[in-house]
């Protein structure tokens, strides 16, 4: 294939330069079904190969959309699977660049069992190597599914198209009604995609997410040198704990956060910090969302809700298969109230508290407002296995807020003696000094003081070991 396809273009601005080594450039399709025989198929639609970014080794598959669509058939298959072969054994990243028509029709049954097998490689890989997949034309049908297994999803803000239906099959929508393959509604409303950007910002941003990550799920050498004082005060944390995306910033070395699914359930922040040279996965509820001009941009309950239950979840799974410590930073006061999340909400949080209860990481919740009732319970409580529970002062744990409690407790008394038993329930049990005292927080400390802390407790983890009880795996 020509050095000079778009494919390759792709892939040459993505990697280090001049590092790109192709596998299989001579691959073209074996059918000759329906006059195959006399199309041209270079590289069978697919340049696959292997390089490096910022000197981690990775391998790459990108697809040429001006050989038959860029769609899949069995040799094309083949490439691919044979990257997830070398990938697995040497224990090193795969990104997929595509844009594809899909299945190849004219190899009908030999296309079909090839998208079976990338599945399956797929499937194996889950938990090993990193996954990551751009979306930069038209990923469609059952080549959907290979998004959508992968752990990080990219897309090209203008043209790419992502969906199982196209928008014109679903009854009573069409595309200018409701463009449901565009990037904006899949990373929106589907909560399928972690970034949307231009091709050059999303090979940036793979670039800095590569770096970020570890190699595999045995790489224990994940570590950059920390530039970054270790002390260092966080003195307008604070004033800017309500959006942990700035939050999480300010505590991480250098400012370094890589936020993942920004635009979904955004009352939970999701992404990966640096804290002393490590990378750390950090889950976060959000009350307010501030845009680039340090403005409020949309406001949130401090509850959870059902997709940002799911979205943490997946989160924390993945930072746990590949060992990644998790930070969570807990204001929430209960779940979403509506008919829609009742629908849904029990399973999502059941899915939340079962991720952080069996992820055996080191785990360190720092509470930073509200922490009420079972939300709280789920949100990393040292109920169900956070390591280390630092409070902030002002800080505020119980079962529910002190006059909702009151009204029961005093069910039938006066107003005053309502007010009254408002002021005790406040003093006795959601005071942070009470659940302190109970052993429910380990340390109460001044926000500014919060990202010293939060490193001294990871560093004190670092050798954690957690043995659980023996079984395949869990069920919720």
């Amino acid at each position: 294939m020509s050095s000079t396809s778009q494919a390759s273009q792709r892939i040459n601005a993505l990697l280090d330069e001049n590092s790109f080594v192709e596998i299989g450039a001579l691959v073209k399709a074996r059918s000759t079904d329906f006059n195959l025989e006399q199309t041209d198929t270079p590289s069978d639609g697919v340049v696959t190969g292997y390089g490096v970014i910022d000197g981690n080794l990775v391998y790459v598959y990108s697809q040429d959309a001006s050989v038959l669509g860029g769609s899949i058939g069995e040799m094309h298959a083949k490439k691919i699977s044979h990257l997830y072969d070398l990938a697995l054994k040497t224990g090193s990243p795969v990104i997929g660049i595509i844009d594809s028509a899909g299945l190849r029709i004219q190899e009908a049954t030999d296309a079909l069992n090839g998208f079976g097998e990338l599945y399956l490689k797929q499937v194996n890989a889950s938990g090993v190597v990193p996954q990551i997949t751009a979306i930069f034309g038209s990923c469609g049908g059952g080549l959907a599914l290979m998004g959508a297994m992968s752990d990080f999803t990219f897309m090209e803000e203008g043209k790419a198209k992502l969906f199982v239906n196209s928008p014109n099959v679903l009854e009573g929508n069409y595309t200018d009604k409701l463009d449901t393959a565009s990037a904006k509604w899949q990373a929106e409303n589907a909560g399928n995609v972690d970034v949307v950007a231009d091709e050059a910002t999303i090979f940036a941003q793979i670039r800095e997410l590569v770096s970020i990550l570890p190699s595999n799920n045995e790489d224990s050498d994940n570590f950059d040198d920390c530039t970054d004082d270790l002390n260092r005060a966080c003195e307008s944390l604070a004033a800017s704990c309500a959006d942990p995306a700035l939050a999480l910033s300010q505590i991480s070395d250098n400012g370094i956060f890589f936020e993942t699914k920004s635009c979904y359930a955004k009352e939970m922040v999701t992404g990966f910090i640096k804290l002393n040279g490590a990378t750390v996965g950090a889950v976060a509820n959000r009350s307010v969302l501030y845009n680039e001009n340090a403005e409020v941009a949309e406001k949130f309950d401090s509850v959870l809700t059902a997709n940002g239950c799911e979205k943490a979840a997946d989160f924390i799974n993945f930072c746990d298969a590949f060992d990644i410590p998790v930070l969570s930073l807990t204001n929430v006061t209960g779940f979403a109230a509506t008919t829609d999340e009742e629908k849904k909400i029990a399973k999502a949080s059941a899915k939340l508290t079962a991720a952080f209860a069996g992820a055996t990481v080191p785990k360190v919740n720092v509470i930073t407002g509200k922490a009420y009732g079972s939300a709280y319970v789920a949100m990393n409580s040292k109920a169900i296995g956070a390591d280390v529970t630092i409070s902030w002062p002002d800080a505020e744990i119980g079962t529910m807020k002190a006059d909702l409690a009151a009204k029961i407790i005093a069910s039938g008394k006066s107003a005053e003696e309502v007010a009254e038993t408002t002021k005790k329930y406040t003093e006795l049990q959601n005071n942070v000094r009470s659940a302190a005292a109970r052993g429910y927080v380990d340390e109460i400390i001044e926000p500014a003081d919060t990202r010293k802390y939060v490193i001294g407790a990871f560093e004190m983890l670092f050798t954690k070991r957690d043995e659980r009880p023996a079984k395949k795996h869990g069920t919720v």
